[in-house]
């Protein structure tokens, strides 16, 4: 499996991420040994969590359960120094998690003492921010996003000081590397800049959704990667599911992400399906699997770092195992860049 450097940290990630947001929900703990078995024996060696995981619900009941199943494999495996293990710091807005609070120097050692005892070990690898305190565009927030709000003095002394409580917890041992999620050009090159100015920490990586459908990234974002070694941790790669072809002709199958989620995040629309179906039908034109192609082409990206999957059972993660090692040609990447102009946005 092909490996790239996290940001200018050294780290040797894996293209491919093993994503557990379902774990403890729609995937119990046998199954999800299973599959961070298979994962690490395929060459993925990096497991993405947070949290506020599982998810599909979020509840207060279930809340941290993905962690503690990862760290009771972590323990039970004793493999811990194979695996780069990257988790999350939640920010403002979940009452079961610190009541809403928003992410503050104070708040750091706290979540990461939480962290760190359900993953049952010493260290986490990539420390990453959930939501950035001034709010975000992403999960179709797009829609009415309006930064104009914002109190930019107070956002820069805010990263200020949360890189100067990242540089302590690097400095007892308790983190290596730290990425945003869910961020912005201007908010990564804040980070990247408080960084130089020497406050912390340089910001390894950004974990936004990308997707054939999903596509914010590849303007400023993009920009932002390539002139500042910042690389794409990109979620829903598959789009939900939307990109299996699984829901074609309003298929909703047992056990799915539809089925407990109908609205998909707000990415169940009429266009969706309809772009949904001309990807497929690029991947059928050319006598490809759907997922493999979709996986294919988000790792194929020249600033992607990881692109995270998940997968609810182990029979879907051995089917993307298959396609793993595909790269697609130039006439698959025109017929993709085409249907891309036929349905720009498609949620």
């Amino acid at each position: 499996m092909k490996m790239n450097e996290l940001g200018q940290t050294g780290i040797m990630i894996s293209d491919l991420c093993l994503g557990t947001m379902t774990y403890g929900t729609q995937t119990d703990e046998a199954d999800a040994f299973a599959q961070m078995d298979m994962a690490l024996d395929a060459g993925i060696n990096i497991f993405d969590t947070a949290e506020m995981y599982p998810v599909n619900p979020i509840t207060a009941e279930t809340q941290g359960d993905s962690e503690e199943i990862v760290g009771n494999w972590l323990q039970a495996r004793g493999k811990r120094d194979q695996v780069v293990v990257a988790t999350k710091h939640s920010g403002a807005g979940i009452k079961h998690i610190r009541d809403r609070a928003p992410i503050t120097p104070s708040s750091i050692p706290q979540a990461i003492d939480g962290s760190l005892k359900r993953l049952k070990t010493d260290v986490i690898d990539l420390y990453q921010f959930h939501w950035p305190n001034r709010g975000s565009y992403m999960f179709r927030q797009n829609w009415s996003y309006d930064p104009s709000k914002q109190n930019k003095a107070e956002t820069v002394q805010n990263i200020q000081d949360c890189l100067g409580a990242l540089a302590l917890e690097v400095e007892r041992g308790r983190i290596r590397a730290f990425g945003l999620s869910n961020e912005s050009a201007w908010g990564t090159a804040q980070w990247v800049r408080a960084a130089e100015e020497g406050h912390g920490p340089r910001v390894a990586s950004i974990q936004n959704e990308y997707s054939l459908m999903c596509r914010m990234y590849d303007t400023d974002l993009a920009e932002l990667s390539a002139n500042e070694d910042v690389g794409l941790l990109s979620f829903s790669p598959l789009a939900t599911g939307l990109l299996t072809g699984k829901y074609a002709a309003d298929a909703v199958p047992e056990g799915s992400r539809m089925s407990v989620s109908p609205e998909l995040g707000g990415r169940n629309t009429a266009r969706a399906h309809e772009a949904a179906a001309a990807y497929v039908a690029v991947a059928q034109k050319h006598g490809l699997d759907p997922v493999h192609m979709a996986l294919a082409w988000c790792v194929g990206r020249p600033f992607m770092a990881s692109a995270i999957f998940g997968a609810t059972n182990v029979a879907q993660l051995a089917h993307i195992l298959d396609g793993k090692d595909i790269i697609l040609p130039k006439e698959v990447l025109a017929d993709l860049s085409k249907t891309h102009r036929a349905h720009p946005m498609p949620y």
